[in-house]
């Protein structure tokens, strides 16, 4: 589970990421504190890369469950203001990366990429 504020940008693109270089590795749901849209700047960017997540949606966090994840990424520095139930998954990680939010389209980049790292790493870290 990606969870941010949101869900609009950063988790999207984890989310994106993860079903993409993930797949038959791990399913993937992202969430936020609460629920948004997803930013169009983040499908436009995720598209420059040929990943589509235009058929992505902002869901709330309590619209799942915590036991039915193994791992739990915070990608804002929010992980202070989860559930507890959340936060004791397997697998915890606090990304803490920018909000590209009202930025200029160069920040979307670079937090993708930055995402795109992040997210290749987990996935290497869960082997399969």
């Amino acid at each position: 589970m990606f969870v941010c504020k949101k869900n609009s940008r950063r988790s999207q693109m984890a989310e994106g990421f993860a079903r993409t270089l993930g797949e038959g590795k791990i399913s993937v749901n992202s969430s936020g504190l609460e629920a948004s849209h997803v930013d169009p700047k983040t499908i436009d960017i995720m598209s420059e890369i040929n990943i589509d997540i235009s058929n992505q949606t902002s869901k709330p966090l309590s619209d799942f469950h915590p036991e039915d994840f193994d791992g739990v990424i915070s990608l804002c520095g929010c992980g202070v203001n989860l559930p507890q139930a959340w936060v004791l998954r397997e697998v915890f990680q606090d990304w803490q990366l920018d909000d590209p939010e009202g930025q200029p389209i160069e920040t979307f980049r670079r937090v993708r990429d930055e995402v795109k790292e992040r997210v290749i790493k987990l996935i290497e870290s869960f082997g399969s």
